[in-house]
């Protein structure tokens, strides 16, 4: 594929400590204070959006160019270390002041992951970090995890909001993904109602996690969801007309031309706005507006061989989402590439070293790949 693609906003180093897949019982019983919890060695490698969705959408065949701020340190060193060694368009990274955002990640069998996370100079990049001439050539500017970024959700959003305005009126197809927010720290009591409702309309493609979405846009749904979930996972307990489409409903009214919603282990609901929204987006990446206008289904997840850790899986699924629709295909088939990408994700520790190519997905899909129950 020959459109290029600026993969932008958050990235970090992730530590994730190997744990015994034997291990079992709830994180209360694992970390018990003072205790000691014996694990293998750490796997280390990058995070965060511009690196587990760029590195994927180079994965899966696009042009990106990866877009980020670092500290000059051993951490910042690293990452660059392993941006390049994978092949990456490193030339606008950017190093900033203070220690390079890093996450402590613990992932037991069978339990949703733990985050310990230090955000580092992403709380600096801003509007002026992304200069006019990098976007020139660019078919799509993916930006993520904009709740972990200061800057992005300081004074209502404001230059999370000049930014999209300013890729989308440079004729650049706009793909925005969020991040999970604690609702007791600076970025959980930000008005993210009213900072998505002034920013979607620069968006073409919103690509956020169900929780994310939720918590954002209906904190009375959200409280209502974590009481069904009883203590566990709220993914297991959506279903997908009453708990997902009101919110892909909301997210198309307030300009988003297609949405993405992430609903873990059940799978993604997808949606797209009418042909008169659509038309524009379509004409300029080259897509079917016939296929693209008025969308909307609910693509279940795929059973993995084995499960080691869901880090990244919602990232690799956005690229591939972006790489096939970029392609040509249609919603369905792009949802369901992306099922496929997360599916593989999880074999692995990272984001990237059990992914399958596009094309062996595709395949794997046709031949009856078993879906989630």
């Amino acid at each position: 594929m020959n459109k290029k693609i600026i993969s932008a906003g958050h990235i970090c180093l992730d530590i994730t400590p190997v744990f015994s897949e034997a291990r079992g019982g709830s994180i209360g019983e694992i970390l018990i204070p003072g205790s000691t919890l014996q694990c293998g060695q750490a796997d280390i490698h990058t995070g965060g959006s511009v690196a587990n969705t760029g590195l994927a959408l180079r994965f899966f065949g696009a042009d990106v160019q990866l877009m980020g701020k670092i500290g000059n340190d051993e951490f910042g060193g690293m990452i660059r270390a392993i941006l390049e060694g994978h092949g990456a368009d490193t030339s606008h990274m950017l190093t900033g002041e203070g220690a390079t955002a890093y996450t402590v990640i613990l992932a037991f069998p069978g339990i949703d992951r733990v985050f310990m996370h230090h955000s580092g100079p992403n709380d600096t990049f801003c509007n002026a970090d992304v200069p006019d001439e990098s976007l020139e050539g660019a078919a799509l500017f993916h930006f993520g995890y904009p709740p972990h970024m200061a800057r992005m959700y300081e004074d209502g959003g404001r230059e999370l909001t000049a930014l999209m305005k300013r890729v989308h009126e440079k004729g650049v197809a706009v793909s925005m993904d969020m991040a999970g927010v604690d609702e007791h720290t600076e970025s959980g009591r930000a008005d993210w109602d009213g900072i998505l409702a002034r920013t979607l309309p620069y968006v073409d493609f919103f690509v956020p996690s169900a929780e994310e979405v939720c918590y954002m846009l209906d904190r009375e749904r959200f409280r209502d969801w974590r009481k069904r979930a009883a203590g566990g996972a709220v993914t297991d307990i959506l279903e997908p007309e009453r708990d997902v489409r009101p919110l892909a409903d909301k997210c198309v009214a307030y300009g988003a031309r297609v949405v993405l919603i992430k609903c873990g282990k059940k799978g993604m609901y997808y949606k797209t706005a009418s042909r008169e929204a659509v038309t524009p987006l379509a004409e300029r990446l080259g897509l079917s507006a016939d296929s693209w206008a008025d969308a909307e289904g609910f693509q279940k997840s795929f059973k993995p061989d084995r499960v080691r850790s869901e880090t990244g899986a919602g990232d690799v699924s956005i690229a591939a989402f972006l790489v096939s629709a970029l392609e040509g295909g249609t919603p369905g088939e792009s949802a369901a590439l992306a099922a496929g990408a997360g599916a593989s994700c999880v074999e692995g520790y990272d984001a990237l070293s059990t992914l399958r190519p596009l094309d062996e997905l595709r395949e794997k899909i046709n031949s009856g790949w078993t879906e989630q129950d």
